[in-house]
């Protein structure tokens, strides 16, 4: 059997200059599809990522007989209000905030399914959805606390819930329960988690309230279908903001992109490293301010990062490691220990492959510094089938003295197709090549 491996052969030396655009928010597409599935009424969807887990997400709602029409890879029409039973387990695929968000829809559904996903998602820990859903009187279980997850159905109640950890997805989960629940549902957090469910529950008519550290959902207005256009995530800019900052003579602007304050922690420690950046707001879609993002080459100097920032761009910290070796004098991380248990373990591969390229690294068990600046020399790495892994190696090569090349980098795709040709038109030397195995 033939496996392809894409790779990305990339040459240092070029600065990164132009304006482009890049692809829809990842966690608003996911909660797009789904919240207008169960939505009362027809939404016109533009700007929606058709990336490898948000695409396992739309084919969930395909198999949960909701009528979609794809106009284009990234506009959609979902007429949504009524899910029927699926015919067999819905695969998730690798989408970790799919199976999560659809874990609080489901159980609140009249007929049982499977939610389930490939080997690497069978991996990712479910019981901090599990024990709250069943809390809430969802009759949902899983494999020793891991995917697949069996859900029946039950009669659920509004509980308060105080998370033991700041998530999105697991506010999530217990917010799209309780649009099913008796009683109202209050979730206590103990920090700043992305609230795009939030937002776009609101949008949507949801009697929901949101204070710093509680957020009350009150049972009884059925959610009502919006037109919207998904704005660039910034999670994505990310590859293109730090690449600006670190290869000299760099200059990029980024329209369209989402300016969520949950989302900008890394904006906020760019800035505090020195960067070059100036950010202007431009609008709202979604309830999610939008606006352009314009970076210059910069002269970062170190910083010591923990606490409720560390959330705010945890997607974020594998590209920000590439940024921290660029930076003159010490960098800390700490309070990073979900890092681990992500697609892949992020520390610890991050570490694994930047070491390839001669960066010394000291790894914590939540975090990691580094002093620097540190010059990485060309070399072979992988990407380890996580995105964020192997669009943050292609940044490293084009930092790096001589050539190197991103192995396993077809997974680019997960969150940020083009991902090369975006590059390519800023003017960097990175060729996507295709090798079977």
């Amino acid at each position: 059997m033939h496996i392809i491996k894409d790779s990305f052969a990339v040459k240092p030396g070029s600065p990164l200059l132009g304006e482009t655009i890049v692809p829809g928010d990842k966690s608003i597409s996911h909660r797009a599809v789904f919240f207008s599935a169960i939505a009362k009424g027809r939404a016109h969807i533009k700007g929606w990522l058709p990336a490898g887990d948000t695409e396992a997400s739309f084919r969930a709602a395909l198999a949960l007989g909701v009528p979609i029409e794809r106009i284009s890879p990234t506009e959609m029409i979902i007429d949504g209000g009524t899910l029927h039973e699926p015919q067999g387990a819905l695969d998730l695929v690798n989408a970790g905030t799919g199976i999560r968000l659809l874990a609080g829809i489901m159980a609140g559904q009249p007929f049982p399914s499977v939610l389930d996903g490939s080997e690497q998602l069978r991996r990712r820990p479910m019981n901090r959805i599990i024990t709250p859903l069943q809390m809430m009187g969802a009759d949902i279980q899983g494999q020793g606390g891991f995917a697949p997850l069996a859900v029946n159905p039950s009669q659920l109640r509004g509980i308060e819930y105080h998370m033991p950890m700041a998530s999105a997805q697991v506010k999530s989960a217990i917010l799209l329960a309780g649009l099913f629940a008796e009683g109202k549902t209050v979730i206590g957090q103990p920090g700043p988690a992305r609230d795009h469910t939030e937002r776009m529950l609101q949008a949507m008519g949801a009697k929901l309230t949101c204070e710093p550290e509680t957020i009350t959902l009150e049972p009884g207005n059925p959610l009502t279908a919006v037109d919207f256009t998904v704005p660039g995530d910034i999670s994505s800019a990310a590859f293109l903001i730090v690449a600006a900052c670190i290869i000299p003579e760099s200059h990029i602007t980024l329209t369209g992109i989402s300016l969520n304050p949950t989302r900008t922690g890394i904006l906020d420690v760019l800035l505090e490293m020195g960067a070059d950046i100036t950010v202007e707001e431009t609008g709202l879609e979604a309830g999610d301010p939008v606006g352009t993002i314009t970076v210059k080459h910069s002269q970062l100097k170190g910083v010591r990062i923990g606490g409720d920032v560390v959330v705010r761009m945890i997607d974020e910290f594998p590209i920000f490691m590439v940024a921290a070796l660029a930076a003159e004098g010490e960098t800390y991380v700490r309070d990073a220990g979900e890092l681990r248990v992500k697609e892949t373990d992020r520390l610890k591969v991050m570490t694994k492959e930047l070491t390839k390229m001669g960066a010394q690294i000291n790894e914590t068990p939540d975090g990691f510094y580094v002093f620097g600046p540190q010059q990485l020399d060309g070399a072979e790495v992988y990407g380890h089938d996580d995105h964020r892994i192997s669009m943050s190696m292609v940044v490293a090569g084009l930092s790096a003295i001589g050539d190197s090349k991103v192995i396993d980098a077809r997974c680019a795709d997960d969150s940020f197709p083009g991902y090369a040709k975006t590059l390519q038109k800023l003017g960097a030397s990175v060729v996507v090549n295709h090798e079977e195995q």
